[in-house]
């Protein structure tokens, strides 16, 4: 695979200078991509993809032996085999195609902030959007520090040949047939946090918040929080979120909602300018701060429904359930910090790392965690597939390690290291599992068609419950026990929310209780021995 690290790298340096690349700033981006959206009422931009969630099926990450992916589909293995005459018409085409350079810095961390360059032709002259879109969640590439990063996105290749093709070692990516977004701000993410564990940090798929609670004793307490999770599964919306914190001196902040930089101190480096929020939820009154903040005229809009009137409707899923908006952090209404970097836990009285899943069976909506379970829950990576992951799979069970799609190398290195930073603050650091699913279902898989029928539906954890659960956890009102099944301690109560609605009891009988446990119990063992080299801490963590 080197072999051809050298051919691309001298490609991307000839792009710099190439005559048929662009640079327009970004007032100029913003004037030529408004055409080709629709104006709403709100007085910003909606923009329609052809493709409206990530095409991770048809992603490969190629390199030497410490990135090289192995466990291929059919597709990736047709695209790894293709990989020598891909690169040959790529690498041709784009000495010819229009291209649009720009520029910008992910992050501001003094040690770490790469640079980070989007090529994107406009041969589809709409494509425009991407960099302008682009543009708004970054920052200004003078305050680059390094890695370099660099990205290109061929929106107009065959539709046939679709695919990401991933280069970390050295900083490229290649995106080919798509036009979604999520695809070129993910791309950068991914790359980033590969350099990111170089330099001794650990890269994390999770927002990041700063919390004044007063706790019962009267006392004001301030905390950082970690929340992980997939996409779609609750990240950005509790990140986010008040958490109805009302009490005097009490303040929410939000830093970041997508991916930090975890450091040895217990810090937390930023990434981004702007949210990418899903829009699905917005209008149903759970989520104030996002939605007035999606109302603003610099939100940026992706495929989500405008009539002909420009009237916006958020929550209509007839063109996709991944209806999307970039909002700055400047329209949250007061509730961005001032910096996208959580500080050290020597400056907070605790960190909190909340595991965000979506299970609908079983799993209670909280659990406190010890060191060993909060490694092992970041392992197991327990959720469903959302809209914005894979749209034909949604609802269905799905692991990934760190709630991270985006991890390139070994996963077990990743859990260990998260293991050792939780343990470097054992007084500070608190681990958490939030389950935003639910409990209750019933699902039948057809065994002559595979078709998977909903026999009874999940009693869902409303986002306001789990705003209660957050703030029951942050005021230290929560009495806990020694729960019998996962060795994990439960809430005996929460404060609005009713604990009993979610019972197994309620919905299963003892043997179908015991038949799930049994499940899962059995999936997590299985999953966590798949790694090799992880610490048995992590591995005995759910073992009773």
């Amino acid at each position: 695979m080197r072999l051809y690290y050298e051919e691309i790298t001298r490609v991307i340096e000839q792009l710099r200078d190439q005559d048929n690349v662009a640079r327009p700033d970004g007032e100029q981006l913003r004037r030529m991509a408004e055409p080709y959206g629709v104006r709403t009422q709100f007085g910003n931009v909606n923009f329609s993809s052809n493709t409206r969630a990530r095409s991770k099926d048809l992603t490969v990450i190629l390199g030497g032996p410490d990135v090289m992916q192995t466990d291929l589909n059919p597709d990736q293995q047709r695209i790894v085999r293709n990989l020598p005459e891909t690169l040959k018409q790529v690498h041709r085409y784009m000495q010819h195609a229009p291209l649009v350079g720009t520029a910008r810095t992910l992050g501001n961390g003094s040690e770490f902030a790469p640079h980070c360059t989007m090529y994107v032709s406009t041969h589809r002259k709409d494509c425009i959007r991407l960099p302008y879109m682009w543009y708004q969640t970054l920052f200004d590439p003078r305050h680059a520090r390094g890695p370099e990063l660099n990205l290109v996105n061929i929106p107009e290749w065959q539709e046939k040949d679709r695919q990401a093709l991933v280069f970390p070692e050295i900083g490229v990516t290649y995106v080919l047939g798509t036009d979604y977004f999520g695809e070129v701000k993910k791309g950068f993410l991914r790359m980033a946090m590969w350099f990111a564990k170089a330099s001794g940090l650990l890269g994390l798929h999770a927002g990041s918040k700063l919390i004044t609670a007063r706790t019962a004793s009267g006392r004001l307490k301030r905390y950082g929080v970690l929340l992980l999770g997939l996409t779609a599964t609750g990240k950005t919306t509790h990140s986010a979120h008040t958490h109805y914190l009302d009490r005097e001196g009490e303040e929410v902040e939000l830093v970041q909602d997508d991916v930090v930089f975890w450091q040895d101190d217990g810090g937390a480096l930023g990434s981004e300018a702007a949210l990418f929020i899903k829009t699905d939820s917005l209008e149903d009154g759970s989520q104030p701060v996002l939605y007035e903040a999606a109302k603003s005229p610099r939100t940026v809009f992706e495929n989500v429904m405008v009539d002909y009137l420009g009237r916006v409707y958020m929550s209509d899923e007839t063109l996709t359930g991944n209806g999307r908006a970039v909002v700055q952090r400047d329209d949250l209404g007061g509730l961005a910090s001032d910096s996208i970097n959580l500080p050290p836990v020597e400056e907070l009285d605790k960190l909190l790392v909340c595991f965000i899943t979506r299970r609908n069976t079983i799993l209670p909506p909280l659990a406190r965690l010890t060191p060993a379970q909060g490694a092992a829950a970041f392992m197991l990576g327990e959720s469903v597939h959302t809209s914005g992951s894979n749209p034909a799979l949604a609802g269905q069970s799905i692991r990934v390690v760190g709630t991270n799609p985006f991890i390139v190398g070994d996963e077990a290195f990743e859990g260990n290291r998260f293991y050792e930073l939780v343990c470097n603050h054992p007084e500070k650091v608190q681990c958490y599992q939030l389950n935003t699913g639910g409990v209750g279902e019933i699902i039948e898989i057809d065994e002559r068609t595979g078709e998977r029928n909903v026999i009874q539906k999940v009693d869902r954890v409303e986002i306001s419950e789990m705003a209660a659960i957050i703030r029951g956890i942050v005021r230290e009102e929560i009495q806990w026990e020694q729960g019998p099944i996962w060795g994990t301690e439960l809430p005996v109560a929460v404060e609005g929310v009713n604990l009993d609605r979610f019972a197994p009891s309620e919905f299963y009988s003892q043997e179908q209780i015991d038949d799930y446990v049994e499940e899962l119990r059995g999936e997590r063992v299985a999953h966590l021995e798949k790694f090799d080299g992880l610490h048995p801490d992590i591995l005995s963590a759910f073992k009773l």
